[in-house]
C-alpha cells in the first residue's frame, strides 16, 4: 500500500541519516572551526529536510494534491488544529498537523461504545442488560436523560439504548452509564491499547474532567440546572486561564487526528470488532444528530457521512461581545462516495476564538478537498488539474 511503502522509506532514510551523523566522513578533513578544508558538508538537519522532500515527491500525485489542499486550508485558519484523512481502500494517510495531540471532548464517546461492543463480542457484556439512572448518575452539559429523571425520579433502559443515546444524541449521562458498566476509564484505556490505538487517550470521565478544566472539583449539585455555569463564574480568572491552558496544552482526553482517522479506517474495514458489532457501531454513527453543519454540511451530492462531534468549554472571561477561546471543536467520521469508496476523516480544532461559521467553513473545505482527491484517484479529474 502507498502509506506502508512511504513509511518504510521514511524509516530507512532516517536510519541512514542517523548513521551518517554518528560516524566520520572519510576523505574529509575537518578544520578547527568544524568545517572541511574544501566545501562545508550539509548539516544533519539539512540532510533530513532533503530526504523528506524526496519522500514527498515520491508520493502519488493525488496524495500530494490533497496534501497541498490541507495545507492551504489549515495554515490560513486562526486556531490550533489537526486535519487527517485515511483512504480506507489503500490505507494512504494525508494530514495537516495530524501528529499533534488535540482535545477530543465528546469524540471520546466513540471509544466507550467501542469498548462496550468489544465486551459484547467477548461475551462479557449483554447489551440487552438493563440499568437505572438516578439523580446521583447525572453529569453536566448536554444530557437529555436529565429531563426524564427530573420528571420521573429515575430512568431505566438497556445498554444498547444507552450507547445509542450517547452517540446519536451525545448524552453525557448515557455515556457515563456505559462507561461505568464496561469498567471505567481504565477499561477503555485497556481496549485502546489492546487494539493498537496508543495515540488516543481517554480521560477520567465527564464530571471530573469538565470540573477540572473550569478550576473546580466535581460536586453532584452541579448536575442540576445551570448550577455548574453559575459556580464557574465565581472561579478567579487566573485560575480559569491556568486550568484551561493546561488542558489544551496536554489534554487528558487528547488524541492525534492521524490516530483517529487510522482507527476509523480500521473500524470501517472490520479490523476492530466482529462483523455484527462493526455494522451496529457504523449504523449509529450514521444516525448522529449533532453537528449537522460541520463536516456533514460540506457533503457533495450523493456523498454520506457517519460521524461523531466533540465540543469543549469556552473560556468566557472576556468582555461582552468578544468571542472566548474554545477548547475543542471537532468532527470525525467516515465519508462514503457515491461509488461506495470510503475515507476516514478527522478535523480537530484544539483551540480557537474564530466564529463558528468560520470553523464550519473549514470543515466544508476539508470535505470538498477529499471529494477532489476521490475524483483524481478514480480518474474523474486529470491528475494535472488544479
Amino acid at each position: 500500500m502507498a502509506a506502508a511503502s512511504n513509511s518504510i522509506g521514511v524509516i530507512g532514510a532516517f536510519a541512514a541519516l542517523a548513521a551518517l551523523a554518528t560516524c566520520n566522513m572519510s576523505g574529509v578533513t575537518i578544520g578547527a572551526a568544524g568545517e572541511s578544508a574544501g566545501s562545508v558538508a550539509p548539516s544533519f538537519a539539512e540532510r533530513v529536510e532533503e530526504v523528506a522532500e524526496e519522500i514527498i515527491e515520491e508520493r502519488p500525485a493525488e496524495e500530494r494534491w490533497l496534501d497541498d489542499r490541507f495545507y492551504g486550508i489549515g495554515s490560513t485558519f486562526d486556531g490550533y488544529l489537526g486535519i487527517a484523512m485515511v483512504d480506507v481502500q489503500t490505507g494512504a494517510l494525508v494530514h495537516f498537523n495530524g501528529g499533534e495531540t488535540m482535545p477530543q471532548q465528546s469524540v471520546s464517546k466513540l471509544w466507550v461504545a467501542l469498548s462496550a461492543f468489544d465486551q459484547a463480542d467477548k461475551g462479557t457484556l449483554d447489551l440487552a442488560e438493563r440499568d437505572t439512572v438516578t439523580f446521583s448518575d447525572l453529569t453536566v452539559f448536554h444530557q437529555p436523560i436529565r429531563k426524564i429523571v427530573k420528571a420521573r425520579g429515575s430512568f431505566t433502559t438497556d445498554y444498547r439504548d444507552y450507547i445509542r443515546r450517547a452517540l446519536t444524541e451525545s448524552d453525557n449521562t448515557a455515556n457515563d452509564m456505559v462507561l461505568k458498566r464496561v469498567g471505567g476509564p481504565d477499561a477503555v484505556r485497556s481496549v485502546l491499547a489492546e487494539k493498537g490505538l496508543g495515540d488516543i487517550r481517554f480521560g477520567p470521565g465527564e464530571r471530573a474532567m469538565q470540573a477540572a478544566i473550569a478550576g473546580l472539583e466535581w460536586d453532584q449539585r452541579y448536575a442540576v440546572g445551570k448550577t455548574f455555569f453559575e459556580v464557574r463564574k465565581t472561579v478567579p480568572h487566573g485560575i480559569r486561564r491556568t486550568n484551561f491552558d493546561g488542558y489544551v496544552s496536554d489534554p487528558v482526553d487528547g488524541a492525534r487526528a492521524n490516530a483517529i482517522a487510522t482507527a476509523l479506517a480500521r473500524l470501517a474495514r472490520g479490523e476492530l470488532l466482529s462483523a455484527g458489532s462493526t455494522k451496529a457501531l457504523l449504523t449509529l454513527l450514521d444516525e448522529v444528530k449533532s453537528g449537522p453543519n460541520r463536516l456533514k454540511g460540506g457533503l457533495p451530492p450523493g456523498w454520506s457521512l457517519g460521524h461523531k462531534t466533540g465540543t469543549g468549554q469556552v473560556l468566557d472571561i472576556v468582555p461582552p461581545g468578544v468571542i472566548g477561546e474554545q477548547a475543542g471543536y471537532n468532527d470525525i467520521g467516515i465519508l462514503t462516495a457515491p461509488d461506495g469508496k470510503r475515507y476516514a476523516v478527522a478535523v480537530m480544532i484544539g483551540r480557537t476564538a474564530r466564529p463558528v461559521p468560520e470553523r464550519m467553513d473549514l470543515m466544508h473545505k476539508v470535505v470538498g478537498a477529499i471529494a477532489g482527491y476521490h475524483q483524481r484517484v478514480n480518474g474523474s479529474v486529470p491528475a494535472a488539474g488544479s
